[in-house]
């Protein structure tokens, strides 16, 4: 099922592959390039498509697409060796195949890897790597290495190497403009090297140029990481007024933004600030807020971090040999009680145990029981069934004979035919096959018992729908007329011809007029029509009715459902109609469905396949 759906996506999106040429190729690997981490399915299918249709076409850059792309779905899956894996096969293809951009492609890839997975000097060596085989006129790209290399000298603590890069990358980036926050990644990179290496005018001097530039209202989530590094400089040089100040501010944004993290951080740097003023106590607090507010932030470091805080707000209280001997207190107690509960676990498994034996065998008795009862049950069933099917028997070998005495004296009126007027002809007709159709009817009685079993005997037939529509409307016209009910019939203007059981469509039509007719008030409108529609025909009754509840809708084609809704004259209903047109639908392989306002009329629509 999954690889027929991304098949059916292959060709939508992608109509160009029909044609297995190398543009089309090009096309699907700059597309699945693009692809986020959920098309991680969508990313290894194309991955094997561009493979198999390279080979087929002798296309030497298609095995790198597809090993690119492989790569990309494992980094995505989070399976790290596996893309190293891939990106290394790539980069050692674009190699030999003399491909320098892919190469250059693959080597980015490669650093990003690295550096997800904390290999900072493998992603340093790479990223040397990429800059020796770039282009001195790709100055945009250049400059992201120097950035990046700059970056993952911090992570090793080699300060001096960061800034002598972000150096080249500050020389480099004045050859070109740039807009936005690529600059401002630099500047803050920068900022930040300077800030590890204690020189906190110049950390602040490229701090304040990212926030100046950032003092617009799109540009809030970059403004707070401002406001934050410039608190954090001020923390260092002991101005805890201003460092307060910029900590508020970013506060204020991580607030407005109802960003968590970014308020986590802030709480973070409280704790910092109060710590430098030897405040342990609202540093303790401010810690306990950022741990409570996002404890997956929280590592070793930072639980070290609470204990000292801990320790020196309560150093005045304890002493280090009570805290010995409170230890072994606690150690003792901890043994003892986990005695204890490994004992009650043991008495409390084996009462659990004895209980669901006794429960075992209690609910066996009970089986034993029950099924007694229902075999006895079943028994009395099926001779209630034996003496149902009986009385249906009878019931139906006895209508049968009025039905018969009717055509017999319909026949001997025929006989006489040439004294006959045309209207007199036409209503022994009618006699005729309502005399038919009713004999049919009794041999069908039990239908609505075995609506379950599926043992109905279809008739397919090619019958012309318009006209059988017309035909069953045309005899309820009487009916209408009777309640001063305008009957409209709209059939299509071509012939809709439709394989199915003449029989069985003229009973739902023959259901659904007479319900309309039924639930419709005097001098109201019924319409019956036909419509063909995506290689389906539709029978559709509509009429000005009492109409339908909403939430009686759901039990509408039930058996013997009863409903809020009564016939305007009080016309009889079983509450069975609705449930044999629905079963009756449903054998033909079609649908009903039904639309409905109270005061304002039904439409029943039926769907049949062509």
């Amino acid at each position: 099922m999954r690889l027929f759906f991304i098949t059916i996506l292959l060709t939508a999106y992608f109509p160009a592959l029909a044609l297995t040429d190398t543009s089309a190729i090009r096309s699907l690997y700059a597309r699945c390039m693009n692809f986020s981490e959920d098309k991680i399915d969508s990313l290894d299918y194309y991955a094997n498509f561009i493979a198999k249709e390279s080979s087929t076409l002798n296309y030497s850059p298609g095995k790198l697409y597809s090993l690119r792309l492989h790569g990309l779905c494992e980094e995505y899956k989070g399976d790290y060796d596996k893309a190293i894996n891939y990106y290394l096969q790539c980069l050692e293809t674009a190699h030999q195949q003399k491909n320098a951009e892919l190469e250059i492609a693959e080597l980015t890839d490669l650093a990003i890897v690295y550096t997800e997975v904390k290999r900072f000097v493998e992603a340093k060596n790479v990223y040397l790597q990429c800059i020796n085989m770039k282009s001195k006129n790709d100055t945009s790209s250049l400059l992201d290495s120097y950035i990046n290399l700059g970056a993952i000298y911090n992570n090793l603590n080699l300060h001096d190497s960061a800034l002598f890069f972000l150096q080249k990358g500050l020389a480099l980036s004045k050859s070109f403009h740039r807009e936005g926050n690529d600059l401002s990644s630099l500047y803050n990179n920068l900022g930040n090297t300077y800030f590890f290496k204690k020189e906190y005018s110049m950390a602040l001097s490229y701090f304040e140029i990212n926030r100046k530039r950032h003092l617009t209202p799109d540009k809030k989530a970059d403004l707070w990481v401002d406001y934050l590094n410039i608190a954090d400089v001020y923390i260092e040089e002991s101005n805890f007024n201003l460092a307060k100040k910029y900590a508020d501010s970013s506060m204020q944004i991580a607030d407005f933004l109802q960003s968590r993290s970014k308020q986590a951080d802030n709480y973070s740097l409280y704790a910092k600030l109060y710590q430098h003023k030897n405040d342990y106590k609202k540093a303790n607090d401010y810690l306990l807020k950022w741990y409570n507010l996002d404890t997956a932030m929280v590592n070793n470091e930072t639980n070290e971090t609470i204990a000292r805080l801990q320790e020196q707000y309560h150093a005045r209280q304890r002493e280090n040999e009570k805290l010995v001997l409170q230890a072994a207190v606690d150690k003792a107690i901890f043994r003892s009680r986990m005695i204890m509960i490994v004992a009650c676990a043991l008495l409390v498994i084996a009462l659990i145990i004895a209980l669901a034996l006794i429960t075992k065998r209690r609910a066996n008795k009970k089986l034993q029981d029950t099924n007694a009862l229902i075999i006895e049950q079943n028994e009395k069933l099926a001779e209630l069934n034996f003496e149902k099917n009986a009385l249906i028997s009878i019931v139906s070998h006895d209508l049968s004979t009025p039905f018969a005495t009717i055509g017999m004296w319909s026949q001997l009126l025929r006989n006489d035919e040439a004294n006959l007027t045309g209207e007199q002809k036409k209503s022994i007709r009618k006699i005729e096959e309502a005399t038919l159709y009713g004999e049919k009817l009794i041999r069908r009685i039990l239908q609505v018992e075995k609506s379950q079993t599926n043992q109905q005997k279809i008739n397919l037939e090619k019958i012309e729908l318009n006209s059988l529509v017309r035909s069953v409307g045309e005899n309820f016209r009487p009916m209408a007329e009777n309640k001063d009910i305008k009957l409209h019939i709209n059939t299509a203007s071509s012939a809709i011809d439709v394989i199915c059981d003449k029989e069985l469509v003229t009973r739902i039509c023959e259901n659904l007029l007479s319900n309309a007719v039924k639930f419709t008030q005097r001098e109201k409108n019924i319409w019956v029509s036909v419509e063909e529609e995506n290689g389906s025909a539709k029978i559709i009754v509509k009429d000005e009715g009492v109409g339908i509840e909403k939430d009686e809708l759901p039990q509408l084609f039930l058996k013997y459902s009863k409903i809020s809704s009564q016939s305007t004259e009080g016309e009889p209903s079983t509450g069975l109609g609705l449930a044999i047109v629905k079963r009756l639908v449903e054998e033909l392989n079609g649908s009903i469905y039904c639309d409905s306002e109270p005061g304002f009329g039904s439409t029943f629509t039926v769907v049949l396949k062509k």
